[in-house]
């Protein structure tokens, strides 16, 4: 139970400097009063984004628990691509970045490791709710801007599909950093470039043509490219960036927007429409989805790009780069191939002499 506020401040103990009890509901964290509820730590206050923004976990608080969906879809990915046993982490501290409704919370919950999981919207109230039992597992309510921990407080950082809403992400990304102890690992997965630019389209063009005009309607999503180079502005060591491009077909456009809210993934675009859109938008934006990107089977396909990053905090022990002319073998002999002077050019078809 994550309510009685003693086991919270028990959770939260071994993540920072300073707990303790000063009423009912309220701790006494490194110096300030935080409010508890519902077993979550509030170093943030609640605000019409975050409103706006957990409604959809809340109403769809289930959809992607592996035990309300009947399969092992999230537990098995999450183990595959993480590398990671789904037990026996016992002793190493984890901070789970916008943890959601929990469906991966749970996994992480699983491995014994002791897990700090946050989010910035009051979405974590469902993760809570539905992962209380864990005793390794604190939660809280707060802004990845603006953390309570010290430097190098965690042995990993995990960030699950939620860093494409941060509006910093470069920021973002440093922060994370900071939070991990030398050689410390950070796993995130997001949404890239190519996620739904079939929906952008379709959307923009069917409200042009009835409105006259169109707004953005997808979220904006960062390119592998640019994901690489932030990584290595944050300050990461031995980066790397990967991406899977996923299709998913649906039978309509309508069920597809439909599931995009049941993963929480609505519209928060700060510059979107404000006032109702009318159903002719939609109805149009349906037609044109279905005859430009159907399938043979009359579904319609949806790009998602998911991008992995991966990096270390810096330490000593780390692999470095050899210092350049130190190499013990020439390439070209590895290569079985003819080594030539730089700058003289090679023809295309030209055997060496």
């Amino acid at each position: 139970m994550t309510g009685n506020i003693t086991e919270t401040a028990r959770r939260l103990c071994g993540f920072l400097e300073s707990v303790e009890v000063t009423g009912p509901e309220v701790l006494r964290i490194n110096g300030s009063d935080v409010p508890v509820r519902d077993g979550v730590a509030r170093f943030r206050d609640d605000d019409g984004y975050n409103d706006s923004f957990a409604r959809q976990w809340k109403e769809f608080r289930l959809t992607q628990y592996d035990s309300s969906n009947g399969t092992s879809l999230t537990r098995d990915r999450y183990l595959r691509e993480t590398g990671w046993p789904d037990a026996g982490l016992e002793g190493e501290s984890m901070l789970e970045a916008g943890c959601g409704a929990g469906r991966f919370t749970r996994i992480l919950a699983g491995t014994g490791a002791t897990l700090l999981s946050f989010d910035y919207s009051s979405a974590v109230d469902v993760s809570a709710e539905q992962n209380g039992q864990f005793s390794n597992v604190a939660f809280a309510q707060a802004d990845i801007f603006d953390l309570p921990f010290a430097p190098a407080s965690f042995d990993a950082v995990v960030s699950a599909l939620s860093l494409h809403w941060v509006n910093d992400l470069p920021g973002a990304l440093v922060q994370a950093r900071q939070c991990l102890k030398p050689d410390g690992l950070f796993l995130g997965a997001m949404l890239g470039g190519e996620t739904l630019h079939e929906l952008r389209a379709v959307l923009t063009e069917a409200e042009s043509d009835v409105l006259g005009g169109a707004g953005p309607r997808v979220s904006p999503f960062a390119e592998l490219q640019d994901a690489a180079g932030l990584m290595q502005r944050a300050g990461f060591a031995l980066p790397v960036v990967d991406s899977d491009l996923l299709t998913v077909t649906y039978e309509n456009a309508f069920l597809l927007m439909r599931e995009l809210r049941g993963m929480g993934e609505g519209n928060a675009v700060a510059a979107r429409r404000k006032s109702a859109t009318p159903k002719s938008v939609f109805l149009r934006a349906a037609e044109i989805y279905q005859q430009r990107h159907s399938t043979p089977d009359g579904r319609i396909a949806a790009s998602f790009q998911i991008l992995y990053l991966t990096g270390w905090a810096p330490h000593a022990s780390q692999q470095k780069p050899l210092r350049p002319g130190s190499a013990a073998h020439r390439l070209a002999d590895a290569l079985e191939a003819t080594e030539r002077p730089a700058g003289d050019i090679a023809a295309p078809g030209r055997k060496a002499p």
